[in-house]
């Protein structure tokens, strides 16, 4: 798994309406939460996602980008999208290309972890949250990384 101050692997995936998306053109604009999360409408990766929701406006007035990505369809990312009103885009990953790259996968290479990173503009990773039942931390990280950036703009 990717690690703290590791570079985070240049990719492209595709969205939940299939339009093509890398890493660079989500880090333009400042840094970016990129979460993986086993898949859709399970009820722990519901709550996360609902989390994040409720936390988005936030997350975005700290000039701070949130994308999901899971190895489900694009037809399930935009049910799963549409279903919890989601304001952020879900990344499918149904190759496992990217999980495999940020070492997520789950255990003897099933599944894939709950693991959420903080990845700087010049892609070295910043933060890194690994736990795979318990939401705690993963959305410890999210109002950590807004409260400073928020403390830096004022």
């Amino acid at each position: 798994m990717l690690e703290v101050g590791g570079i985070a692997p240049e990719f492209t995936l595709p969205d939940e309406n299939d339009k093509q998306v890398s890493l660079s053109s989500l880090l333009t604009d400042g840094p970016l939460v990129l979460y993986f999360y086993p898949a859709d409408f399970t009820p722990v990766c519901t709550m996360q996602a609902c989390a994040f929701r409720d936390r988005y406006k936030d997350i975005e007035n700290a000039g701070v980008r949130i994308v999901g990505i899971s190895p489900q369809s694009a037809a399930s990312h935009r049910r799963f999208r549409d279903m919890f009103s989601l304001p952020f885009p879900l990344l499918h990953d149904e190759g496992r290309t990217v999980i495999k790259a940020f070492g997520v996968e789950g255990f003897f290479g099933l599944g894939v972890r709950r693991a959420t990173f903080l990845i700087g503009q010049d892609r070295k990773i910043q933060e890194r949250v690994v736990a795979d039942l318990m939401l705690g931390s993963h959305l410890d990280l999210v109002r950590e990384v807004v409260a400073q950036r928020q403390a830096r703009v004022s």
